[in-house]
């Protein structure tokens, strides 16, 4: 391939190599250069163009990616029509994507000019993604070069897509003393959601307590019941291959292909099965919906894909998918901070409108100010410093505090929703604290004897990184988070808190019960505000 500046008569049948707007002339790169693009070069007083010409022996961009994405598609798999030099593979089902990685390495490696890339092996995708790519890098790729390429493919296809086969699934839970039946039902919740987009389901749930015969007894019937996979969501982690799930699993005629691996996320993961039906037991971070080892092994048997030992120990390269978060993380705090040194963040720069023109926030609700119940709330309790952060008037929310003991600090961007007041509370807060209540200054009824509960509960050490209270199964209002989350507060955006937060970081989640519904009341409206005086009054 010729490549470089040419006069216009030497550059017909050339690709542009770049855009050229002059007046009224707009040639975009990969024209491919005639008559006509001649000709309005020449008018627009352009004498020669870059561009590249390809020779004998030469293929060009689009053949050549077209051709290789053709050779390289297996089963469920789409090809798009090349253009500019790119064709884009698609997956036609949902399912794992299985890769040639020794193949696909060879292609790589034949010409610079030739490329061929996936999404990372065993991938769970659904149909409509794109999985691969080729692309030629330059306008054309050598045609020997080309033919090496289909040699170091050979006969196989590079990429296919294992479709989801197995739709009917069983779950079974131990359980322990201690262990809450709503963290049962969470993990359900969670385990069903992650079975949708495979279009697999739960056939059956059960639980037992956390003792070999018990769970033995539970894995029968579930193999009786049709299930063509059982997860086993122990109350304890596994800790040995003698221990209570591995031993049932045996106990069940089945056997244990593998314990642990080396993905963290999963440790704690056993892989076994029982009348050829495969039994996972699951490790703890699998109640979380967050990505971990178990999903990795989970998609793979849903598409009815063997997992074996060699399979397992060959995903540590790249295994360490996250920080786990109830993990002690000392390089993130330079120095041991007071496990219960907590501040309050009072949050009371909203514009209220939904109050018809009012201000909630000043508005008299039992002898004093709306704002004030909750300042003078977390002034009562153990928190120390209390922060209040203002915004909309800010001057008569600060005279409506007068005579307390409390830092102000003010949000210029409170019109921009509540995550501004929540990330200009955080920043307000000393070096020196291990966790922040975020308190709301629109909910009256919160006491300070809860607020010291929830201080009492938060516990690093032993995984209670984030305090809820909770009445009835949901969960309101103030939370209490460890400092370790502040960086993901601060990146908080728009109107909205930071509840997604909650759901992402689970297994740092302590609930506490509260006592009364004033964990949901706040007051955004006039009839609300009527409401509150009514029932005081």
């Amino acid at each position: 391939m010729k490549f470089g500046s040419f006069p216009l008569d030497e550059a017909k049948g050339g690709v542009a190599v770049h855009s050229i707007r002059r007046e009224k002339l707009i040639l975009k790169k990969g024209t491919r250069i005639g008559d006509a693009e001649i000709a309005a070069l020449r008018e627009a007083g352009i004498g020669e163009v870059v561009v590249a010409l390809l020779e004998p022996g030469d293929i060009g961009e689009d053949e050549a990616a077209q051709a290789l994405s053709e050779a390289a598609a297996g089963a469920n798999v789409s090809v798009e029509r090349a253009f500019t030099g790119r064709s884009n593979l698609y997956a036609k089902a949902a399912g794992v994507l299985v890769v040639d990685d020794a193949r696909i390495r060879a292609v790589n490696a034949v010409d610079e000019s030739i490329t061929f890339a996936t999404l990372p092996a065993f991938s769970a995708v659904q149909a409509g993604q794109m999985i691969a790519t080729a692309k030629i890098i330059p306008f054309a790729a050598p045609e020997a070069a080309f033919r090496r390429t289909h040699a170091a493919a050979g006969d196989a296809t590079l990429v296919r897509v294992a479709p989801f086969a197995i739709r009917k699934v069983a779950m079974i839970s131990t359980r322990l003393p201690g262990l809450a039946e709503k963290i049962i039902d969470k993990t359900v919740k969670i385990t069903k959601e992650r079975l949708a987009p495979a279009g697999a389901a739960l056939v059956s749930e059960d639980r037992v307590p956390h003792e070999r015969d018990a769970l033995d007894a539970a894995i029968r019937n579930a193999l009786a019941s049709g299930a063509e996979l059982v997860l086993v969501f122990g109350a304890s982690a596994i800790a040995d291959r003698r221990d209570v799930i591995p031993a049932a699993i045996e106990a069940a005629g089945g056997r244990i292909e593998h314990f642990g691996m080396p993905v963290d996320p999963g440790n704690l993961m056993l892989v076994g099965e029982a009348s050829g039906v495969p039994v996972l037991g699951a490790p703890g971070c699998a109640r979380s919906p967050k990505e971990n080892g178990f999903d990795w092994i989970l998609m793979r048997l849903l598409a009815k894909l063997p997992v074996s030992r060699d399979d397992i120990t060959a995903m540590g390269v790249g295994g360490l998918l996250m920080e786990i978060v109830t993990r002690p993380q000392p390089r993130a705090e330079v120095a041991p901070l007071p496990a219960n040194r907590i501040a309050a963040i009072v949050l009371a720069a909203g514009r209220a409108t939904r109050m018809q023109g009012t201000n909630k926030l000043l508005e008299p609700l039992d002898g004093k100010p709306l704002v004030r119940h909750a300042v003078e709330a977390a002034l009562a309790s153990r928190a120390a410093p209390v922060i209040v952060v203002t915004g909309h008037d800010a001057a008569a929310v600060r005279t409506a505090l007068e005579g307390l003991d409390i830092a102000f600090t003010h949000n210029p961007d409170f019109a921009e929703g509540l995550s501004t007041s929540l990330k200009a509370g955080v920043r307000a807060l000393p070096a020196d604290v291990s966790g922040a209540l975020i308190c709301l200054g629109d909910m009256p009824r919160i006491s300070a004897s809860l607020l010291d509960r929830m201080i009492e509960t938060f516990d690093p050490g032993r995984g209670a990184l984030i305090v809820a209270p909770v009445r009835g199964g949901e969960r309101g209002n103030p939370v209490l988070w460890a400092r370790r989350f502040f960086p993901d507060l601060l990146a908080l955006d728009g109107d909205t808190g930071a509840r997604k937060l909650t759901a992402a970081y689970s297994e740092g989640v302590a609930e506490i019960e509260a006592p009364n519904d004033g964990i949901f009341f706040d007051i955004d409206t006039p009839e609300a505000l009527d409401g509150a005086r009514r029932k005081t009054g």
